[in-house]
C-alpha cells in the first residue's frame, strides 16, 4: 500500500500542493461541534475533547482580537424530508433534530450571541445556507476552518470555500474524525488541493499578528461589530 510520504513526493513532482498562505481579513469557522457530534453517546458522536480544547484555544484569540467567529449545526425539523438522500445514506443523522441538545453547540465553546449560528442540512456550510453572503459583507477573505467531521463536512466546506474564492487554514488538530483513517487521508488531500492544513500553534501564532484597526479598514465596519 502506498505511504502517504510517497504520495506527498509524487504530489510535489506533479504540481499539487503549494502553500496559498493567508489573506487579511480573517474569520474562525466551527463547523458542526455539537453535541450531536462531540458526545459519544449520539450515534452521530465520538470522543473529540482534543480537537474541542484546541479549538475553544483559536476561539479565546479570535475573540481577543475581535475576529469574526461563525459556528454551523446539522439540524432537521424532519429528517426523512429535510436531509434528503444524504439522510438515507446516513440514517444516524436523524438524532440531529432541530431544537434538541443534538443540534446545540457544545457547552465548551461557550459561543457567544454575538457569534452566528448557521443551521444546515447538509455537509457544506455554504450550500443552503446564508454564509458567503455575511462572509462578504463582512469582507472576509480568509477561514479558518475547525470541527468536524474531518472527512465530512470540513472537506466539503472547504472544497467550496475555495471555489468561491476564500483563503482556507485548516489548524490540524483542531478539526477531528470518528475514526483515524479517513481523518488523516483527508487532511492529506485537503493540504493538497484545497487549503492550507498548518499546525495549530502556527494559527494561533498568525491570529494573534491581527490588528483591530487593519481588521477595521478591510471590513469597512467598526471593531466592535465584529465582535
Amino acid at each position: 500500500m502506498e505511504t502517504f510520504e510517497a504520495a506527498k513526493e509524487l504530489y510535489q513532482r506533479r504540481g499539487l500542493g503549494e502553500r496559498l498562505g493567508w489573506g487579511k481579513a480573517p474569520a474562525v469557522l466551527v463547523v458542526d461541534f455539537t453535541n450531536g457530534f462531540t458526545d459519544p453517546s449520539y450515534p452521530t458522536g465520538a470522543d473529540v475533547s482534543s480537537a474541542i480544547a484546541e479549538t475553544r484555544r483559536l476561539l479565546d484569540i479570535a475573540r481577543e482580537r475581535k475576529l469574526p467567529i461563525l459556528f454551523t449545526a446539522i439540524a432537521y425539523d424532519d429528517p426523512d424530508r429535510d436531509g434528503g438522500h444524504w439522510v438515507r445514506k446516513i440514517p444516524a443523522l436523524k438524532a440531529l433534530r432541530m431544537g434538541t441538545p443534538a443540534a446545540e453547540v457544545d457547552p465548551r465553546l461557550e459561543r457567544r450571541l454575538s457569534e452566528p449560528l448557521i443551521v444546515k442540512r447538509f455537509a457544506s456550510a455554504f450550500f443552503g445556507t446564508d454564509l458567503c453572503s455575511r462572509l462578504q459583507f463582512m469582507r472576509v477573505d480568509t477561514l479558518v476552518v475547525c470541527g468536524a467531521s474531518t472527512s465530512g463536512c470540513i472537506r466539503a466546506t472547504v472544497i467550496d470555500a475555495i471555489q468561491y474564492g476564500f483563503y482556507c487554514i485548516v489548524p490540524e488538530t483542531a478539526v477531528a474524525d470518528r475514526a483515524e483513517a479517513p481523518h488523516h487521508a483527508n487532511l492529506f488531500d485537503m493540504q493538497a488541493k484545497y487549503a492550507d492544513v498548518l499546525p495549530t500553534e502556527q494559527v494561533i501564532a498568525e491570529l494573534r499578528k491581527q490588528s483591530l484597526a487593519t481588521l477595521a479598514s478591510a471590513s469597512g465596519l467598526p471593531p466592535h461589530s465584529r465582535a
